[in-house]
C-alpha cells in the first residue's frame, strides 16, 4: 500500500465565502465569483474528500482510513457567518435519532442534526480575523449595557435574571420590539461605518454591518444584539481559539484552518441566511460567562492544546532549507498553506504547493519534511472508527 496520497477535498460554496483565497489555494479559476466559503478534508458523509493511488485510481477517504474521528477545513469568511452553538455529544445523538424518527431528510434544509456526534472546534487564524466567542464576563457586560442607549433596558433584565433571562429577551421578543429597540441606534451608526468611521475593535461596526448584510426594511436581525453581549476577539496569523460544546459563537471575518469532531451540527440563531432554530438553539447554550483563552502553537511538537481527544493539530513554520523527521502514528492530513514542501514517507515523495496543498499520510511511516521555501504546514491528527 501506498504510504502518502495525494488527497483532494470538497469545496462547499455558502453565500459569507470570499472569492479569492480558496480558489487561489486550490488554483482554480472563479470567473463567475461563486463564494469559496469552505475546504473540507475528511469522511464526513456531506463532504467525503478522495485521494489518489499511485496507480492513477481514486478512492473515497473512508476507504483508506475508515471513519476519522476528525473533519478539517479552510475557512474563507467574506461575511459573518451565524451565531451559533453546538450541541454535546450525548444531546447530538439523542436529537439526531429524534429527527430520524420524525423522518427528516440529513440533507433536508430545516433539519438540525446532520449526525450523532459531537463538533467541538479549534480554529487557526491564518489572517487577522475576528469572531464573537461567549457571554462577556458580568463586569463588562454591565459596562456594556450601560454604555449604549438601546441596550439599558437589559441591565435590570441581566441583575434579576442573568445570562439566560437576559439572552431569551432578546432571542424570543417580537420582531417588532427588535426593531424598537435597535431601529434607531443603527440609523446613527450606519452612516458612520459607511465612511469608514467605525474601528473594527468598536461593535458597532459589526452591528451596522451585520444591519447592511441580513436586516430587510423594518426586519432587523436579533442576532446584532449578540454583537453586544458576547466577547469580541480578534486573532493574529497563528493564533488559535477553541470553541466548545455550549460556547455561543461567530466568525466575522478573516482566513482560519479548522479541526473539529467529525460532524456538522450547527443550531443558529441569526446573522445568517441559513435555517435558524431559537429553540434548539437556547436548548444548548451555556448561560455563563467566558474569558476567550488564545491558544498558541507548543514548541517542538507544534501541537495546540485542547481538552478533547477527538482530534489533534500542529502547525509547523518553515524556513527554507528546513527539514523535519517525525513518525506517524495514526493516519493524518498534512495541509501546506504556504509554500512548498516535499514529503517523503517510505518509498514515495510528493510535493505539497498551491494546487495540491493536501495529502494523507498513512499510519507507521517514517516521514521527512523538507522546506523548499519558506513554508506553513498544519498536521491533522485523531484517532480511527471503523466501519
Amino acid at each position: 500500500m501506498d504510504a502518502i496520497f495525494p488527497l483532494q477535498g470538497v469545496t462547499k460554496y455558502y453565500d459569507w465565502g470570499g472569492y479569492q483565497f480558496i480558489a487561489k489555494m486550490l488554483l482554480q479559476d472563479n470567473p463567475d465569483q461563486k463564494p469559496f466559503a469552505e475546504y473540507w478534508m475528511g469522511t464526513h458523509p456531506q463532504g467525503m474528500a478522495q485521494v489518489k493511488t499511485t496507480a492513477g485510481e481514486q478512492w473515497p477517504l473512508e476507504k483508506l482510513t475508515g471513519q476519522l474521528s476528525f473533519l478539517f477545513k479552510v475557512l474563507d469568511v467574506r461575511s459573518m457567518l451565524s451565531i451559533q452553538v453546538h450541541p454535546s455529544k450525548k444531546s447530538a445523538l439523542l436529537e439526531f435519532e429524534r429527527e430520524n424518527h420524525l423522518n427528516i431528510p440529513l440533507d433536508a434544509p430545516f433539519r438540525n442534526y446532520k449526525d450523532a456526534n459531537h463538533k467541538p472546534e479549534l480554529m487557526v487564524a491564518l489572517s487577522p480575523f475576528w469572531l464573537l466567542h461567549g457571554f462577556q464576563d458580568p463586569v463588562l457586560l454591565r459596562k456594556t449595557l450601560a454604555s449604549k442607549k438601546p441596550l439599558q433596558f437589559l441591565l435590570p433584565v441581566f441583575e434579576q435574571g442573568g445570562y439566560e433571562a437576559l439572552y431569551r429577551l432578546v432571542m424570543e421578543m417580537p420582531q417588532e420590539q427588535v426593531a424598537h429597540h435597535l431601529r434607531e441606534h443603527l440609523d446613527t451608526i450606519l452612516p458612520m461605518y459607511q465612511q469608514g468611521q467605525l474601528r473594527k475593535e468598536d461593535p458597532d461596526f459589526w452591528a451596522a454591518r451585520a444591519m447592511l448584510d441580513f436586516s430587510q426594511g423594518e426586519a432587523i436581525d436579533r442576532g446584532i444584539f449578540s454583537i453586544y453581549l458576547f466577547n469580541l476577539v480578534h486573532l493574529l496569523p497563528g493564533e488559535a481559539i477553541f470553541q466548545d460544546a455550549g460556547v455561543p459563537h461567530a466568525y466575522l471575518e478573516g482566513q482560519n484552518v479548522e479541526i473539529m469532531a467529525n460532524s456538522d451540527n450547527v443550531l443558529r440563531g441569526g446573522l445568517t441566511n441559513k435555517h435558524i432554530d431559537l429553540g434548539e438553539l437556547m436548548k444548548h447554550i451555556r448561560f455563563e460567562p467566558v474569558t476567550p483563552q488564545i491558544l498558541n502553537a507548543q514548541s517542538g511538537d507544534g501541537n495546540f492544546e485542547t481538552p478533547v481527544d477527538d482530534f489533534k493539530l500542529a502547525q509547523f513554520s518553515f524556513s527554507k532549507g528546513e527539514k523535519r523527521t517525525f513518525q506517524s502514528v495514526t493516519p493524518s492530513i498534512l495541509l501546506c498553506m504556504g509554500g512548498s514542501v516535499e514529503v517523503v514517507a517510505g518509498s514515495q515523495t510528493i510535493g505539497l504547493k498551491q494546487g495540491q496543498p493536501a495529502a494523507l499520510l498513512m499510519q507507521g511511516q517514517e516521514v521527512i519534511l523538507s522546506a523548499l521555501t519558506e513554508a506553513l504546514l498544519f498536521q491533522a491528527t485523531g484517532t480511527i472508527h471503523s466501519r
